[in-house]
């Protein structure tokens, strides 16, 4: 909204310093200040009105140390996350922007699901909360909003780059190529575009866009479970969200910026540089949560906050095409949640065949078994966040290592 009145007051008042609002860069440090400073102020407020409504987290004894000591801890706590995100995108941010629309139905979407989903668990006393079908429907409806919104609307297209010869005494040149087709990037190729109708046969061309959009219900509910389950102890979820964030907000800003995508050689994405508004927004608001959240903490973000943190990320790759790259830029979600699957599956498997089920981890998700194996909680997050580092870095490098 402030971009929108100050562009209006550039144009027409010329007003003084009104024009520093075009630039990306400014919007971004404003809405990062503005988050921070929402969710260090209001997050206090929103803590003390949850400890007075006794919305507390109901803990399930699994012999983890200091585990019951959490007892009672607010919860729903990703309000704090949603408001300091919500609040500097409008103010900071290009409304009319598809890119800016589609994530902010991504946050409030998912959202709301994870707020069914502690309102049953806290208000109903239901320890189980919302269906698990009914999550999958969730988030099935906001892959489909997400996947047809990038094929069927006519802003979402992508400009890529190769060198072409035109003269001997020129030399090589680059010469682009727009494109509305389903492209994205395939990370360590020196020729990283991948068209998705590759994958089906040329008579099978017309149904490219349900393949896509199978891709993105896959990534948005594998990426939002994954942050999910990984919200197990204090500030692992929030802070892996924040380095996650920094890379896709560097990521954006160099995919949406038309000199530097050329000088990287890789996709250029018209109006996806606005997406560094919101990234910036997004890493501010999971910091000033992280001040309440780190070890010990005073509120739980709950599934409010960690199914929304997890559709934010899993739309944000999707949208800047960086979706193949997410196994390394998302690697703690990813590796939590398949530590669920293998840890489930081989007691499956083994008390079928055996008569008696079998474990590969002490405890499942994998920071459990760390625990079980003496870690100190913080010891583990603070690793948790180193490697999500290398693997934040890795995925940058990836621009230029091809």
């Amino acid at each position: 909204m402030l971009y929108y009145l100050f562009d209006y007051l550039d144009k027409h008042f010329d007003f003084p310093g009104a024009g520093v609002f075009q630039y990306i860069t400014f919007r971004a440090i404003a809405a990062t200040i503005t988050s921070l400073g929402i969710a260090a102020i209001w997050g206090k407020t929103v803590i003390n009105m949850l400890r007075k409504l006794q919305i507390g987290e109901d803990i399930r004894d699994l012999g983890l140390e200091g585990q019951m000591q959490k007892k009672g801890t607010p919860t729903m706590g990703g309000f704090i996350i949603l408001l300091s995100l919500l609040v500097p995108t409008l103010l900071f941010a290009k409304l009319h922007n598809v890119y800016i629309i589609l994530l902010i139905t991504t946050a409030v979407w998912l959202g709301a699901v994870g707020f069914l989903d502690d309102y049953i668990k806290v208000f109903r006393k239901n320890k189980e909360g919302l269906s698990g079908r009914f999550k999958i429907v969730g988030q099935v409806g906001l892959g489909l909003i997400v996947g047809l919104t990038m094929w069927f609307n006519d802003d979402i297209k992508v400009r890529t780059y190769e060198k072409a010869t035109i003269a001997a005494n020129i030399g090589e040149v680059q010469k682009f190529t727009d494109s509305k087709d389903l492209i994205t990037t395939v990370p360590f190729l020196k020729n990283n575009q991948f068209d998705y109708s590759y994958l089906l046969p040329d008579s099978m061309d017309q149904y490219t866009w349900i393949l896509y959009v199978l891709v993105v219900i896959i990534i948005i509910t594998a990426i939002s479970n994954g942050a999910n389950i990984t919200d197990g102890i204090d500030g692992l979820a929030a802070g892996t969200s924040v380095i996650i964030g920094i890379g896709l907000a560097i990521l954006a800003y160099v995919s949406g910026n038309k000199v530097i995508s050329q000088y990287l050689n890789i996709m250029f994405i018209p109006n996806s540089g606005e997406l560094a508004v919101f990234c910036a927004a997004f890493v501010g608001a999971c910091v000033g949560f992280l001040w309440y959240n780190a070890y010990p903490a005073q509120v739980f973000m709950g599934d409010t906050g960690s199914l929304m943190l997890g559709g934010v990320i899993a739309t944000l790759a999707i949208v800047i095409r960086k979706e193949l790259l997410i196994p390394v830029l998302c690697g703690i979600f990813v590796v939590e949640n398949l530590s669920v699957i293998i840890q489930v599956s081989y007691f499956k498997y083994t008390k079928k065949k055996y008569g008696e089920g079998r474990r590969v981890f002490l405890m499942s998700p994998l920071h459990h078994h760390y625990q079980k194996k003496g870690y100190n909680e913080s010891k583990i997050v603070t690793r948790f966040w180193i490697v999500c580092i290398i693997l934040v870095v890795v995925s940058l490098v990836t621009l230029k290592l091809r």
